[in-house]
């Protein structure tokens, strides 16, 4: 075979490897289940495949594979005959027609343990049956099957081990049960089935106990119980007592008084076999208690404490008299029947309880009560000093106690088996009466007490004090039998202000600057009111004066005008208060003036007026403010000879200003919120007064002066300059406003400056020049009287030719033109 064909061979050989190998890829293989004895496997079809086939191999332990065939269109099989509880390979291989291996998987997996069988099973209990089985080698658990013949009921449950017990089954029923063994491979096959019956229920025993010596027990008879069987134990004993019954009422007699007893019951069916069975507890009722003592209780409230023999069994007692009244109680051997009526005769039994009923009530025990307090205690005084205690009567009394006791601390006592006691009494004061009754059972633990008081006296230390502007408080000291103090003034036309028990009283809402005459009047409920004590004079304080109006004197003084409401000579105080500082002014006047109040503040003005008595509530305050401060400097500068620049510190309280320069001449004026303002229509060479307004945000006004003002000399107009001679020019000009300053004249030129100085009255000045053909800038300017030349004229510029040309050309605005 050439070289070329070889290759050609190799590359087929090698692209026939590949595909095969990606066709073992292709298919897949799972368990779906497995038996003791068998695992059934299913897998993925596979496109091309005529058979199948599968082959288990043990993995872990000798022996021969086991295979099996199954057709193209299959795609779940068995395997059979295999060992329980072993773990097997298993292999898929998808064939063609001529048996050739298109692809191919394989896995693993356990078959179940062997079947296990059962031993026997039986039914404890009417809900369950209990399976015994044999255990076989590799199970982990075990499954319990549980299903009726019918087929209406099925159950499965796990165990790890044999016996096995399943649960939740109807009484009396017949079941077919098997078991089957589990690994992690799965479950093994049912084993043969055995049938059981659960047993009967147990019955629902009722127990009651009719009396302190019996219980009976009742039930429902149970469905397929043929006898039952009850079993009597008393607490504490190990003696019992059985019984076999085919009814459904059992009585147990001669029983002990407050004792428990347990009596379990059981159910057997025809078969013989005992159902359930139930155990119930049931207690007798308790033994009669014997009273032992009754005891009438002391206090406020009456009450009777009863006690008695504690008995077995009884967790509660009842103790009721015969008027109806009870007690409870427990385990104390008594209890108090709280209130109980007074002068009384009763008798009280005890009844014992538990949980099984009352007991027979003991024997009743009689008793007594305290007397009732008499009633209607009173103190007649039918002349005065002579005073009596008398009372109702009362029933089963045998004597009475009566106590007197007057609001000093002196005590009385009488003892009588009458309705009345006598005892002397004194004016002014208070008697409390009491009256105690008694009986065999004692004395009445309480007895109302009356009050008598005789007619109060007038009170002493009587003081008015004037509390406020319109309000007196009265003051005095207490009266012996008075219950209440009525106070009333005069002036009122006698009406009551206070009817009060306190010995102090305030008159409100009375008239200011007014004499009050005010009397207090003691007074009891029994005696009335003494109308014969003396009256009290006494004078409210005087009327709030009212502000009328505030005007201004000067600068820092301020007359203030008030009303004058009360009587002549009364002194009035008229305060204004300020943040930093206070100022007053007296007056008996309708007016007074309050001076040195500084600018820029703000006061609280009020008014008060003043007697010997006292102040008066101050009036409504009103508002002063004053007028703004001036500022402490003004200066003014001349800008141009019609323009000047006023400059000023700021005003306290001052939100703006109006500032004039005023002379005969004419005047300027400017308003503005600033501290300063430049200010035209200024009148060179003359005396201006300088004045300035300072005005506040709420319109007060300061007027404001200061030193006067002269504007500076008037500058010179009319200026020419021009050559005199061959070196020497001529500055000329004419002079406004008065001929008495000085000029001085400047030159500057591109070559050279000059100056010359010009007397007063003088209207020219001569300068020498050095060099000709020069353009100058001419400045001539007055000289004031303090030597000092005005800034603010302006220069002129002019051209200045070589002698031959006499004439000065004036350079103005760019043009040059001959003045």
């Amino acid at each position: 075979m050439g070289m070329p064909k070889l290759k050609m061979l190799k590359l087929l050989l090698l692209l026939t490897f590949t595909e095969i190998c990606a066709a073992q890829n292709d298919i897949t293989l799972s368990v779906f289940t497995v038996t003791s004895k068998s695992m059934t496997v299913q897998w993925s079809s596979y496109t091309g495949a005529s058979s199948y086939k599968i082959t288990a191999t043990p993995k872990n332990t000798p022996g021969q594979p086991v295979f099996a065939h199954f057709s193209g269109n299959v795609v779940t099989g068995s395997v059979i005959s295999l060992s329980p509880n072993t773990m097997y390979t298993m292999q898929l291989e998808a064939m063609d027609n001529a048996l050739n291996v298109l692809s191919s998987a394989d896995t693993e997996d356990t078959t179940a343990p062997e079947v296990p069988s059962i031993e026997q099973a039986y039914s404890k209990n009417s809900d369950s049956i209990t399976v015994e089985f044999t255990e076989v080698s590799g199970a982990t658990s075990y499954i319990l099957r549980a299903q009726t013949e019918s087929g209406d009921y099925f159950s499965e449950m796990v165990v790890v081990s044999s016996p096995g017990t399943v649960v939740k089954l109807k009484p009396y029923t017949d079941y077919r049960l098997s078991v089957m063994s589990v690994n992690s491979g799965g479950r093994s096959q049912p084993s043969y089935p055995i049938e059981a019956r659960t047993v009967v229920m147990a019955p629902q025993l009722n127990t009651t106990s009719p009396n302190n010596a019996s219980i009976v027990v009742t039930w429902p008879p149970v469905e397929n119980a043929v006898l039952y069987m009850l079993c009597i134990i008393q607490e504490g004993s190990s003696s019992r007592v059985k019984l076999n019954t085919t009814d459904t009422t059992v009585n147990f007699n001669d029983l002990a008084a407050g004792t428990t007893y347990c009596i379990k019951g059981t159910a057997w069916d025809s078969e013989g076999r005992a159902g359930d069975d139930l155990t119930v507890c049931q207690i007798t009722r308790p033994p009669s208690p014997d009273v032992t003592l009754v005891q009438v209780s002391p206090g406020r409230s009456i009450g009777i404490a009863v006690y008695w023999v504690l008995v077995q069994g009884a967790e509660n007692y009842l103790v009721w008299t015969s008027n109806g009244q009870h007690c409870n109680s427990t385990a104390d051997g008594y209890c108090s029947i709280v209130p109980v009526e007074c002068g009384q005769n009763h008798s009280v039994s005890v009844t014992a309880y538990n949980k099984a009923g009352p007991s027979s009530p003991s024997q009743p025990a009689d008793y007594i009560t305290y007397p009732c307090p008499p009633e209607n205690i009173r103190v007649e005084e039918p002349e005065a000093g002579n005073c009596s205690v008398v009372w109702d009567s009362v029933p089963m009394v045998e004597y009475y106690m009566a106590f007197i006791k007057r609001d000093d601390g002196t005590e009385m006592s009488c003892n009588t088996t009458e309705t009345t006691c006598q005892f002397s009494c004194m004016c002014g004061y208070t008697y409390l009466t009491s009256v105690f009754p008694y009986n065999k059972a004692g004395s009445s633990p309480f007895a109302d007490v009356s009050n008598y008081t005789t007619i109060p006296c007038c009170p002493q230390g009587v003081t008015i004090q004037l509390v406020s502007t319109e309000t007196l408080e009265i003051n005095w000291l207490p009266v012996k039998g008075a219950e209440l103090y009525q106070t009333m003034a005069a002036q009122t036309n006698d009406v009551i202000h206070c009817n009060d028990t306190a010995p102090v009283c305030a008159l409100s809402d009375l008239k200011c600057d007014t004499a009050y005459s005010v009397t207090v009047t003691p007074c009891s409920e029994l005696r009335g009111c003494n109308h014969t004590c003396t009256p009290h004079t006494q004078k409210t304080a005087p009327c709030a004066p009212e502000i009328l109006n505030m005007t201004q004197s000067n600068n820092s003084t301020y007359r203030i005008h008030i009303t004058m409401p009360n009587t002549p000579n009364t002194n009035y105080t008229i305060k204004a208060t300020g943040r930093f500082a206070t100022h007053t002014c007296q007056t008996t006047n309708s007016s007074c003036e309050l001076t040195q109040l500084p600018c820029g503040s703000s006061y609280d003005v009020i008014a008060v007026a003043i007697t010997t008595v006292g102040r008066s509530l101050p009036g409504f305050s009103k508002t002063l403010e004053t007028g703004p401060c001036c500022p402490t400097y003004v200066n003014v500068t001349q800008v141009t000879q019609a323009m000047t620049n006023v400059t000023w510190s700021p005003g306290s309280s001052a939100r703006s200003y109006v500032t004039s320069l005023t002379s005969p001449r004419g005047h300027a004026k400017c308003h503005t919120l600033d501290t300063h303002c430049l200010m035209g229509c200024i009148t060179c060479g003359t005396d201006y007064s300088v004045h300035l307004e300072a005005i506040s945000s709420t319109g007060h006004k300061s007027e404001c002066k200061y030193y006067g003002f002269s504007s500076g000399a008037c500058c010179p107009t009319s200026m020419k300059l021009y050559r005199m001679r061959s070196y020497s020019l001529r500055v000329s000009w004419r002079s406004l406003g008065p001929q008495t300053h000085n000029h001085t004249v400047d030159l500057y030129g591109t070559g050279a400056n000059y100056t010359c100085t010009a007397a007063a009255g003088s209207k020219h000045c001569d300068i020498e020049e050095r060099t000709c053909g020069d353009v100058y800038k001419v400045v001539a300017a007055p000289v004031g009287q303090d030597g000092i030349k005005v800034s603010f004229c302006q220069p002129r510029t002019y051209s200045i030719p070589c002698p031959g040309n006499n004439a000065g050309m004036l350079i103005s605005r760019g043009k040059r033109s001959v003045d």
